[in-house]
């Protein structure tokens, strides 16, 4: 064999196991999981946007302010009460009042901020799977976009019915596996940061509450 050959030959396993080498070398994607699942964690999933106080009280004959309540209801959370309302000069109204059972009082979560008001919450989301990152062929990047899908984790047994899926389409949107969601991941002294996701993960109630 001549040395040209030889030299040739030896450059050529070289630049393949530098090749090699830096596959191996690509980011680990179950940090980015770890590090988006970290964000959600603060921010539950709640069936109402905003927190709601209890006792509450609403029109018989208005679906949308009975439906979430009668769902409620229905799952073991709440407990209705009929009552006839009078109104000044124009006769009465029927209503249904509505408060929490003891079972909905265990998994009620209360707004700190504002006494009698809170949220009944059903589970965090979470990284269902990582899609994509870019940049896809850097392993020394220190700032990455993420794309991945989403579902819910420790979603409660009463948020599992059709009925509560109907009443609150957040629960059906949340659990159905298909939310897509995108995150700018940046690497710091602690490890990786989200340092921005959209859709955000505070799309739980302003006040964010917290279990």
């Amino acid at each position: 064999m001549s040395w040209k050959r030889a030299l040739c030959l030896t450059a050529c396993s070289l630049l393949f196991l530098g090749a090699g080498c830096r596959k191996t070398n690509l980011v680990d994607k179950t940090a980015f999981e770890s590090a988006i699942n970290h964000s959600y964690s603060s921010f539950p999933r709640c069936v109402w946007s905003s927190s709601v106080k209890l006792p509450a009280q609403a029109d018989t004959s208005n679906d949308e302010q009975t439906r979430g309540f009668d769902a409620l209801t229905d799952a073991g959370l709440l407990q209705r009460s009929s009552q006839e309302k009078k109104r000044f000069l124009i006769g009465s109204k029927q209503v249904n009042n509505y408060d929490l059972t003891e079972k909905g009082r265990s998994v009620w979560t209360a707004d700190p901020s504002q006494p009698g008001y809170g949220n009944f919450c059903y589970g965090h989301l979470a990284v269902k799977s990582i899609d994509a990152y870019t940049p896809s062929d850097n392993p020394d990047a220190t700032q990455y976009t993420v794309n991945y899908h989403s579902d819910v984790t420790g979603l409660a047994d009463w948020a599992k019915s059709t009925e509560m899926s109907t009443a609150f389409p957040k629960i059906a949107t949340d659990t159905s596996g298909q939310q897509t969601a995108t995150a700018t991941l940046t690497k710091g002294s602690d490890g990786w940061q989200v340092s921005n996701m959209n859709p955000p993960a505070a799309s739980a109630p302003a006040n964010n509450l917290s279990q």
